[in-house]
């Protein structure tokens, strides 16, 4: 069978098996764009090189789940933050724990090192930021000024500034010499997960859950742009700084500002992306999913970084041309030291009295003796940190370009078995890799089903071209482990459809329960399309009118409190993990915006004479409060759990602290 070749623009270069739990955080070395660091369940650090087969090195230590890990800028140290809110700094080239950092009181969000400094930022659910010596092992400042999580933390080029991004909805700009907050941003309207300097200029882009990337102008503190688009994580400028990359749910946005314009949209189907970075020509892209990690790849010359719109398709056989260099800037750029001396003189940062007094303790030293660095691949290990080190007479090759598969090759079928639980499998292959059907009993469903996956649960499985030309090949050939050898052919498609028709039962029956929905909220009337909603007995529905009404919380009222509470109960104790985070999210929000009312109305004294209003409204209350109440028990049963939904029942538990 003899197919043609075309060039992809972007392709899964490689999947594995990172933890033996649930991968709870992930990032790329920006420096190299060759190093990857992940973060589990099991409470260890992975460190992994891209397009390699096997983990490079094993970090533990922590004894709680590991929520979030970020490279130093030379990629020679590591540092993971836990769920208990404890830090651990490693030193990847002499591979051993280097610092213990305690002193947060909740789970840690964002992390992020000093670009030439000796100096590391934490941000965590107790909405405190720290910076911390990780020469003196002890915390240097508190920054305190945010309501909510802090998300995310940036530091500037030039070492000076620090960017914090919060569920609070606000952007703070905090001077680190002066030990003080410089300005704030408020003009999203839902939390920001990601901020992001630009490399050269006095710019900064921010990503927020309210479907909107941001561009601040950091010498007169305003905003100069402004894009609408899918909901997206991760937002990168490009080294030269000429454009903003944005990654969203299985796409890549290209975009320009000043005027806005998305140049470009690349769709690379890598899911929800944790993190990704530029390597030579090449975007290195990572996600992940329970126990696995997925690695994508975006053909950056081939993706439209200037013009005024989107303006058709690029050509499958040509890349596109380099983009023109742009003028002067418009506005200053960083200065960064270049001198020893001159370093340290951008080091002098505001320190805080009780910063200066901490000392290690013996606790800590305790918990480094308890850490340690498995070396688990010796040779990859000598390959990439040992050549600063040592000189070499043929370093290693990292200024080469990660293979692009070819798109229509004769498939090929490999059966292997790992003979490790971190073994990986190539995604390079034309056909991937299948579960043989068998005729033994099948597994049971997962306790919790996650919300982002590529295919149906217990499933693993790709309807593509390839897999039923395979299947064709496998029923008319009788292969004994495909499929039972007494099934016609016709026998074994009626079995691969079966499903076909429950499944467009299933979703025809939804769409006209939405469109239901969508014909009563048209009216104008809220509560009456959420009464509708809740009286379909359709939790999915249910879902996706919540899924709106959280982007804006003023569309609450007493009323759909009232009417939602109850199905918050049933979503919060549902196998579906998206589910869950909705009702999360919906009932975070109720407590936030209507507790204070509730608590207000019920603790004050009875009124003088008839007031039919307040009287209502206290009813509303009444009702409320006793739905509170029911799910603080669920709550409270859920908040040992470990990993994310741990954290979310954790930060519920505190939040309805007052009903006790």
């Amino acid at each position: 069978m003899a197919l043609s070749s075309v060039t992809k623009t972007s392709w899964k270069l490689q999947d594995m098996v990172a933890h033996s739990s649930k991968v709870s955080s992930l990032v790329l070395g920006k420096s190299s764009s060759r190093l990857l660091a992940t973060g589990g369940e099991d409470c260890r650090v992975n460190i992994w090189a891209v397009n390699k087969p096997n983990c490079i090195m094993s970090l533990t230590g922590h004894t709680s789940p590991v929520v979030c890990v970020q490279f130093s800028s030379s990629e020679e140290q590591v540092v993971a933050g836990s769920e208990s809110g404890s830090l651990r700094v490693w030193d990847l080239e002499a591979a051993k724990i280097l610092r213990t950092l305690m002193g947060h009181k909740a789970n840690i969000c964002s992390l992020d090192f000093h670009p030439f400094g000796e100096y590391l930022a934490s941000g965590s659910v107790d909405t405190n930021i720290k910076l911390w010596d990780v020469r003196r092992k002890g915390c240097v400042f508190r920054y305190k000024g945010h309501t909510q999580a802090v998300r995310c933390l940036a530091f500037s080029p030039d070492g000076k500034w620090l960017a914090s991004a919060s569920d609070d909805a606000t952007i703070k700009l905090w001077d680190l010499t002066a030990g003080k907050m410089i300005t704030e941003f408020t003009e999203h309207t839902s939390a920001v997960t990601v901020v992001q300097f630009h490399p050269n200029e006095y710019l900064l882009a921010s990503g927020s859950a309210d479907r909107t990337v941001k561009l601040w102008d950091l010498e007169k503190f305003k905003m100069v742009g402004s894009s609408e688009g899918e909901r997206g994580p991760c937002v990168l400028f490009s080294p030269d700084g000429s454009c903003l990359y944005s990654g969203s749910e299985d796409n890549l946005q290209v975009y320009g500002w000043e005027p806005d314009r998305c140049f470009d949209v690349v769709h690379v189907g890598w899911g929800k992306v944790a993190d990704f970075a530029v390597c030579n020509s090449q975007m290195v892209g990572v996600s992940c999913g329970q126990m696995n990690v997925s690695l994508y790849i975006v053909d950056l010359n081939r993706v439209k970084k200037s013009g005024s719109l989107i303006q058709g398709l690029s050509q499958d056989d040509k890349p596109l041309a380099v983009p023109t260099s742009k003028g002067a800037t418009l506005r200053r750029n960083y200065e960064r030291p270049t001198t020893s001396c001159s370093r340290q003189k951008y080091q002098r940062f505001k320190r805080s009295p009780e910063g200066e007094r901490r000392s290690p303790s013996s606790e800590d030293e305790h918990d480094d003796k308890e850490s340690s660095a498995e070396i688990t691949n010796p040779d990859d290990y000598k390959e990439i940190f040992q050549p600063h080190n040592a000189i070499l007479r043929t370093p290693p090759k990292r200024n080469e370009t990660f293979p692009a598969p070819v798109e229509d090759v004769e498939p090929t079928v490999v059966a292997s078995i790992p003979s490790h639980p971190m073994s990986v499998v190539t995604a390079s292959l034309a056909l991937p890799s299948r579960r043989i059907v068998t005729t033994s009993k099948p597994k049971s469903s997962p306790a919790v089903i996650p919300s982002t996956r590529n295919e149906p649960v217990g499933l693993n499985v790709d309807f593509d071209l390839h897999f039923w030309i395979m299947l064709y090949v496998l029923v008319t050939m009788r292969w004994p482990l495909c499929v039972p050898e007494k099934l016609s052919d016709e026998e074994a498609l009626a079995q691969i459809r079966k499903g076909h028709e429950t499944m467009c039962v299933m979703l025809t029956s939804r769409y006209k329960n939405l469109d239901t929905v969508r014909a009563v909220w048209a009216a104008g009337d809220i509560k009456t399309s959420l009464d509708s909603a809740v009286s379909m007995n359709d939790l999915s529905i249910v879902v996706d009118i919540l899924n709106i009404v959280n982007l804006k919380p003023s569309l609450w009222k007493l009323d759909t409190c009232t009417t939602i509470l109850p199905q918050i109960e049933e979503l919060l104790q549902s196998k579906y993990e998206s589910y869950v985070q909705t009702g999360y999210l919906s009932l975070k929000l109720i407590l936030k915006r209507f507790w204070p009312l509730i608590s207000d109305t019920l603790t004050a004294p009875p009124s003088v004479g008839v007031d039919i209003t307040r009287e209502e409204r206290h009813q509303k209350c009444k009702a409320c409060y006793k739905q509170l109440k029911n799910l603080s028990n669920v709550v409270k049963n859920r908040a040992d759990q470990v990993g994310r939904h741990g954290s979310m029942f954790k930060e519920l538990q505190l939040l309805m602290a007052p009903l006790d």
